[in-house]
């Protein structure tokens, strides 16, 4: 049987073994080499597969947000990574007070050749630390928009609306001007700029883009909606439409759809977008007609005559739409509002979906809200005898009473069929009322003019002790009045 001679083994022993050089009074050999580079790998291995459990199980458990877990366990890797360095560079016998004097020599030699390393090593740590910008994030920086998916030392990696990841330096996160949309805020808000012909009517506008706005999926109904009308332009009107919505990364597909529907809209209710075009006016048209029409005689004498263009008429029987402003006019306590006040009430009004028999409020329900049917139709009855009241379509609006007095609901409402409601509920009534008290007296007048259902509602509430004694009063009037006050603070 065939031995390996002892000599050879001793001459690979020496290989390993003998002196490569030395770091200060260390020496270096290729056994001490290999051995670092297997401790390193085990460092690495280590850190690396407690950090993925750390961020992927133990801290998701806790209930801690992506940005946090990310950022934590990049920290605790990079310091297990450092602490498995220096138990390995000890563990072969290496000196590391006198290594520190020779690596002190080298970095400042090296320090300026790794400038920008060191750079974004800091700028990695300021990242994870001070958390101006976390996983999950989203970003705007120089014209480039995405999430943040991935934060290290070295750079960050964002994920763009079109799925490519752009690595950027740590050093251009932290010099550089950056939009945090997420930051203390996950809710994005967009804003469109519209431009209407100057013969629009703005209330129209207003109610237009606001039913738009709701009526798109990937905006949402709270924060509400808002317009403003920003200024007068040349030969038209300028408007600015602000929504938000929880979906960053869709935010170019929910401007377009929101484009496409107010084209769309705008078209439906005839208003009409600027034009470019530009008016000739003629010093004596009279002159230039007759000369025209003398030399068309000439060479043609048998003209055609060719009518103008017309507008096209929209066939029999389609109707255009019922605007908002005026469904809210055919409500007897709003019929003698100001477009201006109307337009509050839009405005702090909001939209309500209701699925096929799904409860909108039941009996006795508090009274915090009024409604409008849009579209589709709703059932009233009393659910506890079972008794049908009354179906609900689109105009029609139900509550009114419930929300100006404070009264509990007298009967259940459910839809239907697929419903839209306008609602306005208390805060939004009471925001009314305050910024326009001319309108909380003109309230109370066409309150007032009910009086025998007035009398009714106040007799029920005082059968169920809900009147207080400093309100109650025998005048239908006052009584209103001090209700409103109370419930309103106006």
């Amino acid at each position: 049987m065939n031995t390996i001679p002892e000599e050879l083994l001793i001459g690979i022993s020496q290989v390993f073994t003998s002196t490569l050089f030395q770091i200060g009074d260390n020496p270096v050999s290729l056994r001490s080499l290999i051995e670092l580079i297997i401790s390193f790998i085990i460092v690495l291995i280590i850190s690396q597969g407690f950090t993925t459990f750390l961020k992927e199980r133990l801290l998701l458990k806790l209930g801690i947000d992506e940005g946090n877990r990310e950022a934590i366990s990049v920290i605790i890797r990079y310091l297990i990574v450092a602490f498995g360095v220096v138990i390995s560079i000890q563990g072969i016998g290496f000196n590391l007070a006198s290594f520190a004097v020779v690596a002190g020599g080298l970095g400042v030699g090296i320090g300026f050749g790794i400038q920008d390393l060191t750079t974004n090593f800091v700028s990695g740590l300021t990242l994870l630390l001070d958390r101006p910008v976390k996983v999950g994030d989203f970003v705007e920086l120089e014209g480039l928009m995405g999430i943040v998916k991935k934060i290290s030392i070295r750079s960050t990696i964002i994920k763009t609306n079109d799925d490519s990841s752009v690595i950027v330096p740590n050093s251009k996160m932290i010099s550089n001007k950056i939009v945090n949309w997420s930051y203390q805020n996950p809710l994005l808000c967009l804003r469109l700029s519209i431009e209407v012909s100057e013969n629009s009517d703005p209330l129209l506008v207003t109610e237009t883009l606001l039913e738009i706005a709701y009526a798109e999926a990937g905006v949402l109904s709270e924060p509400n909606p808002k317009v403003f009308f920003v200024e007068f332009g040349d030969d038209c009107f300028k408007f600015e439409l602000l929504v938000w919505t929880d979906r960053p990364t869709d935010r170019e597909v929910i401007k377009s759809s929101l484009n496409f529907a107010i084209e769309y809209n705008f078209r439906q209710q005839g208003i009409d977008f600027p034009s470019n075009d530009r008016d000739l006016y003629l010093k004596n048209p009279e002159f230039i007609w007759s000369v025209f029409h003398k030399n068309e005689s000439v060479n043609n004498p048998n003209p055609v005559v060719v009518n103008s263009p017309k507008m096209p008429i929209l066939p029999k029987g389609i109707k255009k739409p019922s605007s908002l402003s005026g469904l809210l006019r055919e409500v007897t306590y709003f019929e003698h509002l100001t477009d201006i006040e109307l337009r509050q009430l839009i405005e702090v009004g909001y939209r309500q979906r209701l699925r096929p028999q799904e409860f909108l409020f039941r009996e006795n329900d508090p009274g915090d809200a009024f409604y409008m049917i849009l579209s589709g139709s709703v059932e009233v009855f009393v659910e506890a005898i079972d008794k049908h009241l009354n179906n609900l379509t689109t105009g029609k609006f139900f509550g009114e009473l419930s929300l100006m007095l404070g009264i509990p609901r007298t009967a259940s409402v459910r839809a239907l069929e697929e419903t839209i409601l306008f609602a306005i509920n208390k805060e939004g009534f009471q925001k009314v009322l305050t910024e326009r008290p001319d309108l909380y007296e003109q309230i109370i007048q066409e309150i007032v003019k009910h009086k025998e259902e007035l009398s009714e509602r106040q007799q029920e509430l005082r059968e169920m002790q809900l009147v207080d004694a400093a309100e109650d009063d025998e005048s239908p009037v006052e009584w209103v009045r001090k209700r409103l006050k109370n419930l309103f603070n106006v």
